[in-house]
């Protein structure tokens, strides 16, 4: 069940009593931030797997192809 047009307001009417407008731009600010961060972070993990895609990864199952420390 998505709010509609009226019950948007009203959940925003209700928003801004209960923590007044100053704390609005500050509430969007830290999403962005968030957002950026993520996408960041998403960019990053993508780039680690496709450097990792060309190495050989020994199997669990082989002892044989294990890695010796």
């Amino acid at each position: 069940m998505i709010p509609g047009g009226a019950e948007w307001i009203i959940i925003g009417g209700v928003v801004l009593v209960l923590f007044g407008a100053s704390a609005i731009p500050r509430f969007a600010r830290s999403i962005g931030r968030a957002k950026k961060e993520f996408e960041k972070g998403q960019h990053d993990g993508a780039r680690q797997a496709e450097q990792r895609e060309g190495e050989e990864v020994p199997s669990a199952d082989d002892p044989e192809e294990r890695p010796t420390a």
